[in-house]
């Protein structure tokens, strides 16, 4: 499947732009993996994957626990989207394939 593989990801968010790392494997239309980011490293859930549309979900502990609900779309090497962050709203992400 497309979305499978590693990516390199920008996150802008609130509290600027911030990178992380994806590893991601579909199986039909579930979507499993996992995303680091300053040096904390957490499982995905609730993903899917839809052609080339993919969502999933992180929670992290740093700075503040949260759960990002990310959705977005693959083209080829690219991935871009939205990513929510609960109460602060949603903003944009981009990565490409590492």
């Amino acid at each position: 499947m497309a979305v499978d593989g590693n990516w390199n990801l920008t996150l802008n968010t609130p509290m600027g732009e911030r990178t992380a790392t994806l590893s991601l494997q579909s199986s039909g239309s579930t979507l499993t993996g996992t995303q680091a980011a300053e040096g904390d490293s957490a499982e995905i859930f609730e993903g899917t994957v839809n052609g080339d549309d993919v969502a999933w979900k992180v929670s992290i502990t740093s700075p503040m626990p949260l759960t990002l609900d990310f959705k977005g779309k693959v083209t080829g090497d690219a991935i871009a989207g939205e990513m929510g962050i609960g109460f602060m709203g949603s903003f944009p992400f981009t990565g490409a394939r590492a």
